[in-house]
């Protein structure tokens, strides 16, 4: 693990990031995005993407909390709902792409034990063949609800006072 890595050998249970946010790390992608807490409780009750009017809602939500986390100088939340708002993308995605959402094959045995993390991690079917795309991949009501997510997701990652914050926050807490 890197020195500044996200640190999943954390007691996450245990630890409030927002009485402790030296102890974060950003990580990559949406790393730890259901272990921060109190941040994936207050979060994560305003996540969904069922359709593109249910995904919308829950984005401005997301998207306003992290606004509001910004402006009480909560870089570990701002980044906490950044994450949501990728992960709303992601996961709509995931679905557009295969309907009942398991884009692996299945198999009696794991096939993911050998390969080099995140591949080693999450479903054992990962080493696998990857299901056919729904033909309608593009166009579907996943597909829409996950561009929803997108834009807001998009929107939040260049705000500049999320990237002030962010820059402060590695300067302050990550090692040279």
């Amino acid at each position: 693990m890197g020195k500044n890595s996200f640190n999943y050998s954390l007691d996450f249970k245990a630890v409030d990031f927002r009485q402790h946010p030296e102890l974060y790390r950003i990580g990559v992608g949406e790393q730890g995005v259901l272990l921060v807490e109190p941040y994936k409780s207050e979060l994560l009750p305003h996540w969904r993407f069922r359709n593109v009017a249910v995904a919308t809602q829950s984005a401005q939500i997301i998207y306003s909390m992290f606004e509001e986390y910004l402006a009480r100088q909560e870089f570990v939340g701002a980044d906490m709902a950044r994450k949501f708002l990728q992960m709303g993308f992601t996961r709509a995605r995931r679905y557009a792409n295969h309907k009942g959402g398991k884009k692996y094959a299945a198999s009696p045995e794991a096939n993911n034990a050998a390969l080099p993390y995140p591949y080693s991690s999450g479903s054992p079917n990962k080493g696998n063949a990857i299901l056919p795309q729904e033909q309608d991949a593009l166009t579907n009501e996943k597909a829409q609800a996950a561009a929803v997510f997108k834009a807001y997701w998009f929107k939040a990652k260049a705000h500049p006072q999320y990237l002030a914050q962010k820059q402060a926050f590695k300067d302050k807490y990550y090692l040279p």
